[in-house]
């Protein structure tokens, strides 16, 4: 296959990739028009990014483009709506770097209650001031609360814990048994996670559901002086809230997704909030470890070859969970040359649309089972030419 990596990416995947045969194009500098161009260019099959954007011009630079493989968890870079409407397949590596971002989290933490990077700052200056950097609280025996309890937020508990903190948290899909499995307290609401905890990490997906869910109300929740960490999307943050928070409660908040983040890797950049005391930034560096790094590379060279090999793709996110198809057809049949295809045209000529096939094969290869699942109206006189070709053993129809 022909591959284009427009991001940084692991040496030895793209080393793997060759070796299996594959075509393989890097250049990390590209984006925008860039990228736009080198699709139009090498027309890949399969394009890898990772912080990159992959727009609708993107999309319709390459007729050959099949699969988009994100290198990492999060795909909001990626237009996903788009890719579906053409057929493009976009997958992501849930979890591999989950780790990493837990330990940026808990340095952000620990960076905030001791004011480790003004410590820094204060000395490169020439300045000492051992008097006003000595009075941090320490986080031992403190709540950590965590919104959002996916790959990231499961890597924060035994973290919290081995610190010697009480972990509450919330996420739509946490459960009593699920909390009390994994050693944390559940809550019902963001909001009471917010009421609760000394410290909030945030480890949510950026969906529509999620934007601006840490907002006015959650910051009004929070004790004074209390911390808040986001690690996962800007959009997940009102920063103009939170700008209110640090002013009126003396709350500290740090972000490694601040708002208005660059699409290069090194310029010229401002903030609104930059200048706030309470207010600490990284440079989207959560997952920039060398063990994410290798980790989320070879999980990307596994979704290509497995793409590759098979047809399937591991980990992919536009396809729908449950097609529109109202009906199943299965057909028992010799395993001939033109038997699906004759029961293809009876079902195009009776205006059914086939949402998903599969054709399972007997036993040394005389009889297979066809299971059509399409959306249509089902008709005896249709199934009944079906029954009449040529191999075919028998045919029912049911509804779903």
């Amino acid at each position: 296959m022909n591959i284009l990596i427009a991001d940084a990416f692991s040496d030895e995947g793209i080393a793997q990739l060759r070796a299996a045969g594959h075509t393989v194009t890097s250049d990390p500098s590209l984006k925008g028009e860039a990228l736009t161009a080198a699709l139009a260019e090498h027309g890949p099959d399969v394009l890898v990014v990772r912080s990159t954007k992959v727009t609708p011009a993107d999309l319709d630079a390459s007729s050959e483009l099949e699969l988009i493989v994100r290198a990492g968890a999060g795909y909001d870079t990626i237009d996903v709506a788009g890719a579906s409407q053409r057929g493009i397949f976009v997958a992501n590596c849930p979890g591999k770097n989950a780790a990493a971002v837990a330990e940026l989290a808990f340095g952000l933490i620990l960076g905030m209650d001791r004011r480790i990077p003004d410590n820094v700052n204060e000395a490169r200056q020439g300045r000492w001031n051992k008097g006003g950097f000595s009075k941090a609280f320490g986080i031992k025996g403190c709540t950590l609360g965590l919104v959002g309890l996916g790959n990231i937020g499961q890597e924060m508990i035994p973290r919290a814990k081995a610190f010697g903190m009480r972990v509450v948290a919330w996420s739509r899909s946490l459960t009593d048994e699920a909390a009390a499995e994994l050693g944390v307290a559940r809550m019902e609401s963001p909001e009471a996670v917010a009421a609760t905890s000394d410290i909030v990490s945030v480890h949510v997906a950026s969906t529509p559901a999620t934007e601006g869910l840490i907002g006015r109300s959650f910051f009004e929740a929070m004790d004074p002086q209390s911390f808040l960490i986001n690690t996962s999307r800007a959009s997940v943050v009102d920063e103009d809230a939170a700008r209110w928070a640090m002013d009126e409660k003396n709350i500290r908040f740090a972000t490694d997704v601040p708002s208005g983040e660059p699409s290069d890797k090194q310029c010229e950049w401002t903030h609104p909030l930059a200048d706030h005391p309470n207010f600490y930034i990284t440079h989207h560096i959560g997952a920039s470890t060398e063990q994410a790094t290798e980790a989320i590379g070879e999980e990307a060279v596994r979704v290509v070859t497995t793409y590759a090999d098979t047809g399937r793709v591991p980990n992919c996110v536009n396809l729908a969970e449950q097609s529109p198809a109202t009906h199943l057809l299965t057909v028992r049949h010799r395993d001939k040359v033109g038997v699906l295809a004759g029961v293809l045209e009876a079902a195009r000529k009776a205006g059914w649309n086939v949402q998903e096939m599969e054709n399972l094969i007997f036993a040394g290869a005389e009889a297979a089972c066809a299971r059509i699942r399409f959306d249509g109206d089902a008709n005896d006189a249709t199934l009944q030419a079906i029954r009449e070709q040529d191999h075919v053993l028998a045919a029912t129809v049911i509804a779903l």
